[in-house]
């Protein structure tokens, strides 16, 4: 299932996403000539710091998301692109000397098949660099999120609810990418826990896009409540003495090749 998030939201509570971001994007040490595929692009920020790197290859961003979708059209140009596509749907072939992903994997359920579709958009020598979250992840959102769907007020409406994210634990993921039809491929964990700054910047980061795929279950007159319930849960479990919020980001890092 694809979830519809507020591109413009995303944009201004993705400071972590970017960061990390960043630092993969170095990494990927780039020649100015690739072709490279960017999963789940979101807003388009990342995407286009990687195009700033070839000025004689390209990138496209794909995005399950309409709303991300359109907040990055604006961002496109010659050498940047990008396509409204589910990744659960790619279908390219020997195209692409990298595949990058940050911050989005964890969205995919079936990661078997993931890597089986990175592997054939993959040019032969192609490479693929990942960033998403692992077991560990937001554990105070987790631990509230789970207290405000079993509550006696909204309990009902999650009775069909399939949980959306897959987070495996290291060793889970390194033998199912080991199996997956890549070469030469390395899996760690990394701890990226953090402080937001204040409580405005970690509720928008509830906001989008924590919250996203649990409203659309809520009767609309309910939304605002549940949310809300959330929000002040979150203050409670996360707001530390000076004024900071802390939660746990963990996070599984891949590199391999074709």
């Amino acid at each position: 299932m694809a979830h519809e998030f507020d591109g413009k939201k995303y944009e201004q509570a993705s400071s972590h996403q970017k960061e990390w971001g960043m630092g993969l994007i170095a990494e990927l040490d780039l020649k100015g000539s690739e072709h490279v595929l960017d999963l789940g692009c979101g807003d388009g920020s990342l995407t286009a710091q990687i195009a700033d790197f070839l000025p004689d290859g390209d990138v496209l961003g794909v995005d399950a998301s309409q709303g991300m979708i359109d907040t990055a059209l604006p961002k496109a140009k010659e050498n940047l692109q990008f396509l409204l596509k589910d990744i659960n749907d790619l279908d390219f072939t020997d195209e692409f000397d990298v595949v990058f992903s940050n911050a989005t994997l964890h969205w995919v359920k079936d990661h078997r098949k993931l890597l089986q579709n990175v592997g054939r958009a993959l040019q032969p020598g192609g490479r693929a660099r990942f960033n998403f979250a692992g077991d560990g992840n937001c554990q105070s959102f987790f631990k509230v999120i789970r207290e405000a769907m079993a509550h006696e007020r909204f309990g009902q409406y999650f009775a069909e609810f399939d949980w959306p994210w897959y987070m495996p634990e290291i060793d889970e993921y390194a033998a199912l990418a080991e199996s997956g039809g890549l070469k030469n491929v390395r899996v760690w964990g990394e701890n990226a826990d953090r402080y937001f700054p204040d409580q405005e910047t970690m509720i928008k980061w509830v906001d989008q896009p924590s919250l996203v795929p649990f409203l659309p279950y809520l009767p609309e007159d309910q939304r605002s409540s549940f949310r809300d319930y959330v929000v002040q849960r979150m203050i409670e479990e996360t707001l530390q003495e000076d004024g900071t919020c802390f939660e746990t980001f963990r996070r599984i890092n891949l590199v391999a090749e074709k």
